[in-house]
């Protein structure tokens, strides 16, 4: 899942539409394919509400 908005503070997965443990993608320019890439970012195991970045894809 891709999401534009590169604020997911407190976000569980159900906010995503994720299924529990399913990364998503946030659209970035910083990252290490530059614009229009994303960076990926898991939600922890123990606490769903922080999610932890995991890599970037181009």
């Amino acid at each position: 899942m891709c999401i534009r908005d590169s604020d997911i503070t407190h976000w569980t997965p159900a906010d995503t539409g994720a299924d529990t443990g399913t990364g998503i993608a946030l659209a970035t320019e910083l990252g290490q394919f530059g614009p229009g890439g994303r960076s990926l970012y898991h939600p922890r195991p123990a606490a769903p509400d922080r999610w932890d970045w995991t890599g970037d894809t181009p």
